[in-house]
């Protein structure tokens, strides 16, 4: 497109549409950004987002250890 509006100089938004907020790490397991750091994201600065975005790679939005599953449901027999 040549619309000079589509063009900004704006860092993107690492959303990609998956907004669950877990809830033991209070980030979203789709883009591991806070709830404020969401809410407060069109407000923030470029280098505030730019500093989110760096920290993004070294979060863990949600645990990876399986609860126990149906192994975990059955009663062991006596």
């Amino acid at each position: 497109m040549t619309d000079p509006v589509w063009k900004r100089d704006e860092i993107e938004s690492p959303c990609i549409n998956i907004c669950v907020i877990h809830p033991q790490t209070r980030l979203c397991t789709g883009c591991a950004r806070s709830i404020d750091e969401i809410t407060a994201w069109s407000r923030m600065s470029a280098d505030d987002r730019r500093a989110v975005m760096t920290a993004l790679p070294q979060r863990v939005p949600a645990p990876t250890n399986r609860r126990g599953g149906r192994a975990a449901r059955q009663v062991p027999k006596l």
